[in-house]
This record gives structure tokens, sequence and C-alpha cells, in this order.
């Protein structure tokens, strides 16, 4: 798979979202995804800065709206993703856009 490079070289920690919008709204059944280092060791989840009661997996569907990061070793803590419970949404790509690049914005309600 493709692995994301730090201006070291080393490999972090990414957190990914599905479906792949932003900001993440949590009655579209997010799933947030921890990748890192294949080093041995589990997955540490974070809910709103405080350790929180999924670990080991690499993955689950967000319940409860909230900020979220994760921690692997080898690769450190990811960046942080907000699930709001917002009932009205301006949502774009969950990438990184290209300059000239078309950008497809969602209202959602």
């Amino acid at each position: 798979g493709w692995c994301p490079l730090s201006p070291l070289g080393a490999q972090t920690t990414q957190l990914l979202v599905e479906p792949p919008w932003r900001p993440a709204v949590l009655w579209d059944r997010v799933t947030l995804t921890c990748q890192g280092s294949w080093t041995a060791g589990a997955t540490t989840w974070y809910k709103d800065g405080q350790r929180w009661g999924q670990e080991g997996g690499n993955n689950f569907t967000v319940t409860e709206s909230g900020t979220y990061t994760c921690d692997r070793p080898g690769s450190g803590l990811s960046r942080p993703v907000n699930v709001s419970d917002d009932w009205l949404v301006l949502q774009v790509p969950a990438r990184a856009l290209l300059k000239g690049e078309t950008l497809t914005l969602r209202c959602r309600y």
C-alpha cells in the first residue's frame, strides 16, 4: 500500500475517514481507520484528548461525535479528525487537492 512519508523519511500515522468527506458527520456512519508503522503493537485510540475504549483494532465505526486521534507504535500520533453531529454541513473531499483540480462540494442536511 501507499505509505506517506514525513520530511525526515519516516512513516507517519494517518487517520483515514470513510466516507471520505470533511467535516465528517455522525449520521454518515463514519468509519475511522488508523494506518501507520507495521511494527507489532496495538493501536491506541483517543477521543477528545483522552485515551479511549476502542483499543487494539485499526478501524471502527464512530457512534459518538468528538475529536479522534490514533497512535501506532513506531509512527506516532495521527492528526485529529473531528466527527460532528451537526444537522447542516458543507463538505469537501477528505484528501489533498491539486491546483486547478475541480472541487466537488456537498451540502448535507
